[in-house]
C-alpha cells in the first residue's frame, strides 16, 4: 500500500478507529462523512472521514466559483455567516429596464448592508429582498431573490417553513430558465440539505438524484452534487450506495480532465472502503490514488492536502490494525507535510478547470487533524506524556476555531480528543480529572443527537474504564454490557469484551460467563478482529485468567506470545504488564532471580509511560523480592515508593468518588444526564487495585 495521505475518523475523519489502549471509534462520525460541499466564496477558500477519525472526513468546500451566486461558504473557518448578496445585476443579455435595474440594485445594496451590519440586521435584510418580488420582477430576477431569501432564513432564523417555501420558489422558476445553472443547483443543494435538516432524507435524495442528472454538462455542480449525496448515504450508513456515487465521480471526474477531483472521488470512497474493511479493494485503489497525487501539477496547497489525506487514511488504516511500530514512517511523512502545508501562502488564483474548484479542509483543521492522529498512536504505544503534549496543543487550537466556526467536525475532533486523554488520565493515575472529561464529553454530545449517536458506545466504554479503576466492578459490568448493546464496530467490541473479561476474572466467581467471553475472543482461532494489538491483548487476559486459576506454565506460554507481539509492534504498556505479570508468576514459583528479571523492566517502563497501576504492583513485588533476598535496603526504598503511590491513588480515588460526576456511572440507558447530585464520600477501597 503506498504510503497514504489524510483521511480520517473519525470520525470524520476515519471512523473513529479502534485501537489496542485506546477506545475505538465507531464509525459516526464520525460515521465518517463524505466531502460535503459548501457554496462558493469570495477567496479561495474535507471530506469527512470516520474514526477515528472518526470521523472522519469527506468535506469538500468549493473555491470561488466563476459566475456564482456568491453564498458565503457557511460551514468553512469563516463561520455562518449569511451569504454575501450579488451587488452587480444580471449581465447585459439578461438586464432589465435601467430603472428595473436601479430599484433592484438598490434594495439589494440595502439588503447586503443590514446583512454585514455589526450585529447582522435580518429582519431588515429580509424586509429589502422581500420587497422585490411584489414588483413582479423578470423570472431570472425572481428565482434569484427567492434563493436569496431562502438562504439568509436557513442559515439566520428558526423559520425553516418559509426558507423552504423560498428555496422549493427558486428551484421550480429555475428549471424553467435556461442557462440558469447557478441559481438552479445552489437552490437544489441547499434545499436538500435543508431537508436533510428536517429528517425529510426520503425527500432530499431524489431531488439531488434529479439535480445531478440535469448537471452534467456542468462540472463543478455535477462534481459537488454527488459529492453531497454521497455525504448523504454515509450520513445513513449505506456505504455502498455512497462508494458507488464516489466511483461514478471519479469517473466523471477523468472525463473532464480533472485529475486533482478525481483524486478527492476516490480517496473518500478509499475511506469507505477502509470502514467497511474491504482491504482487498483499497489496497490497489490507494496505490492508484498515490500515483495520481504524485504526478498531479498544480496549486501546491491543493497537491499537499491530497497528500495529508492519503496520509491520515494510512495512518489510520496501521492504527486499526494495532501496528504501533510499522506505522512510524507514515506518520512522519504526514507530520512532516503538515508543516510544509503551513508555510504554502494561500493565494487567490483559481483553476481553470471549474471541476477542480474543491478543497478538502482548511490548514487550521488539517492540523488539528495530524495532532489527532499523532495522539491516537501516542496512546497506542504508550507514550502517554507525548499523548497529553499533543492533546493540549489540538485542544488549545480547536478552543480558537470554535470561536470562529460552528463546523460540526470540531465537535467530533474534540470528543476524540478527550476520548483519548480520559484514558491516558485513568493510566497515570488522574481519575478525578477524568471523570470530569468523561463528563465534559456528555455535554458535548447532549448539544447533538448525532454526535451522541456516534460516541455513546465509546463513552459507556470510557464509564466502565473508570469503573474499573475504582473497583466499582458491577457497574463496570453495565457500563460494558451497555456500550455493547450499542456498538456495532468489531475492533470496540473486540477492545469491549477484552475489559469485560478482566472484570469478570477479577470478581473471581464468573465463570460460565467468562469461559463464554474467552471463547469469542481467543487469539489462537478465528480471533474476530485483524488488529494486532487487541489480539496480543487477548493472549494477556488468557494469561491472566490461567494464572489466578494456578495455571502457570499456561499463563506462562500466553503472556510470552503477548511480550512477542507487543514488543515486535512496541506496544509499551502491554509489554509493561506482561512483565509484571511473568514476574509475579516467577515469584509465587520461588523464582527469585528471574522474577527480579521480568520486574526491574517492568518498573523502568511503566515509570516511562507512566503507568500508575503497573508502578504500584511493580513496587509491591520488588519490596517482596529484596526482603526475600535479604536485600533490606533495595527492600526499604522498594516499600516507601509503594508508600507513596499508593497515597497518590488513594487521595485520587477519594476525590473522584466524591465528584458528583461520579454517579454517572449508573447511568445505562438514553441520553446523557444534565445534571448530577453530590456524593457523601467514596463508596470503594482500593483493597483490590492489585
Amino acid at each position: 500500500m503506498h504510503r497514504g495521505r489524510r483521511g480520517g475518523r473519525c470520525g470524520a475523519a476515519l471512523p473513529q478507529r479502534p485501537l489496542g489502549d485506546v477506545v475505538p471509534q465507531e464509525p459516526p462520525p464520525a460515521s465518517p462523512r463524505l466531502p460535503r460541499q459548501r457554496g462558493p466564496v469570495k477567496g479561495p477558500n474535507r471530506i469527512a472521514g470516520g474514526r477515528f477519525v472518526a470521523a472522519i472526513l469527506l468535506l469538500q468546500r468549493p473555491r470561488t466559483r466563476p459566475g456564482g451566486s456568491g453564498r458565503a461558504d457557511y460551514n468553512s473557518h469563516q463561520a455562518a455567516r449569511a451569504p454575501p448578496f450579488p451587488i452587480s445585476a444580471p449581465g447585459a443579455s439578461q438586464r432589465p429596464a435601467r430603472a428595473a435595474a436601479s430599484w433592484y440594485l438598490a434594495l439589494l445594496g440595502l439588503a447586503e448592508h443590514f446583512r454585514t451590519s455589526s450585529p447582522p440586521k435580518v429582519r431588515l435584510c429580509v424586509h429589502c429582498l422581500q420587497a422585490v418580488l411584489p414588483r413582479k420582477p423578470p423570472a431570472r430576477m425572481e428565482a434569484r431573490t427567492h434563493l436569496q431569501l431562502g438562504s439568509v432564513l436557513y442559515h439566520h432564523t428558526r423559520n425553516g417553513d418559509q426558507a423552504r417555501g423560498h428555496l422549493e420558489k427558486a428551484w421550480l422558476i429555475s428549471q424553467q430558465i435556461p442557462q440558469f445553472e447557478d441559481v438552479k443547483f445552489e437552490a437544489a443543494s441547499l434545499l436538500s440539505e435543508l431537508y436533510c435538516q428536517e429528517n425529510s432524507v426520503d425527500t432530499a435524495k431524489p431531488l439531488l438524484r434529479k439535480a445531478i442528472q440535469i448537471s452534467q454538462q456542468t462540472p463543478y455542480w455535477h462534481c459537488r452534487l454527488l459529492f453531497q449525496l454521497a455525504q448523504l448515504h454515509t450520513l445513513e450508513k449505506d456505504l455502498v450506495s455512497a462508494c458507488d456515487l464516489l466511483g461514478v465521480g471519479a469517473e466523471y471526474a477523468r472525463v473532464v480532465g480533472s485529475e486533482y477531483t478525481r483524486a478527492l472521488f476516490l480517496l473518500s470512497k478509499g475511506m469507505l472502503l477502509l470502514m467497511e474493511r474491504k482491504l482487498q479493494e483499497v489496497h490497489p485503489l490507494l496505490t492508484l490514488c498515490g500515483q495520481i497525487v504524485e504526478n498531479w501539477q498544480g496549486n501546491p496547497i491543493q497537491k499537499e492536502s491530497l497528500r495529508v489525506f492519503f496520509l491520515v487514511l494510512q495512518v489510520t488504516h496501521y492504527l486499526d490494525a494495532g501496528q504501533v511500530k510499522s506505522v512510524k514512517p507514515c506518520l512522519k511523512q504526514l507530520q512532516q507535510c503538515i508543516q510544509t502545508i503551513s508555510t504554502l501562502h494561500d493565494d487567490e488564483i483559481l483553476p481553470s478547470n471549474p471541476a477542480d474548484l474543491f478543497h478538502w479542509l482548511p490548514k487550521e483543521h488539517m492540523c488539528v487533524l495530524v495532532y489527532l492522529v499523532t495522539v491516537m498512536h501516542s496512546m497506542q504505544a504508550g507514550y502517554l506524556e507525548k499523548a497529553q503534549k499533543y492533546t493540549d496543543k489540538a485542544l488549545m487550537q480547536l478552543e480558537k476555531l470554535k470561536m470562529l466556526d460552528c463546523s460540526p467536525i470540531l465537535s467530533s475532533f474534540q470528543v476524540i480528543l478527550l476520548e483519548h486523554i480520559i484514558m491516558c488520565r485513568l493510566v497515570t493515575g488522574h481519575k478525578a480529572t477524568a471523570l470530569q472529561e468523561i463528563s465534559q464529553v456528555c455535554q458535548l454530545c447532549q448539544q447533538s443527537p448525532r454526535l451522541f449517536s456516534n460516541h455513546a458506545a465509546q463513552l459507556h466504554t470510557l464509564l466502565g474504564l473508570y469503573c474499573i479503576s475504582v473497583n466499582c466492578m458491577d457497574n463496570a459490568e453495565a457500563q460494558f454490557t451497555t456500550a455493547l448493546r450499542l456498538t456495532t464496530h468489531q475492533e470496540l467490541w473486540a477492545f469491549i469484551v477484552t475489559n469485560l473479561a478482566s472484570v469478570y476474572i477479577r470478581e473471581g466467581n464468573r465463570h460460565q460467563e467468562l469461559y463464554s467471553l474467552l471463547e469469542r475472543i481467543n487469539p489462537d482461532h478465528n480471533f474476530p478482529v485483524s488488529s494486532h494489538c487487541l489480539r496480543a491483548a487477548a493472549f494477556y487476559i488468557r494469561g491472566l485468567f490461567s494464572f489466578f486459576q494456578g495455571r502457570y506454565n499456561e499463563a506462562k506460554r500466553f503472556l510470552r506470545e503477548t511480550l512477542k507481539m507487543s514488543n515486535a509492534e512496541d506496544l509499551n504498556r502491554l509489554t509493561a504488564c506482561s512483565l509484571v505479570l511473568l514476574g509475579h508468576i516467577f515469584y509465587v514459583l520461588g523464582n527469585h532471580r528471574e522474577s527480579n528479571n521480568m520486574v526491574v523492566p517492568a518498573m523502568q517502563l511503566a515509570s516511562k509511560i507512566p503507568d500508575m497501576s503497573v508502578q504500584l504492583w511493580s513496587s509491591a513485588l520488588l519490596r517482596d523480592l529484596n526482603k526475600a533476598c535479604g536485600n533490606a535496603m533495595d527492600a526499604h526504598e522498594a516499600a516507601q515508593m509503594h508508600q507513596n503511590f499508593s497515597q497518590q491513588l488513594l487521595q485520587d480515588h477519594i476525590e473522584a468518588c466524591s465528584l458528583p460526576e461520579h454517579n454517572l456511572i449508573t447511568w445505562t440507558d438514553g441520553p446523557p444526564p444534565v445534571q448530577f447530585q453530590a456524593q457523601n464520600g467514596p463508596t470503594t477501597s482500593l483493597a483490590s487495585l492489585l
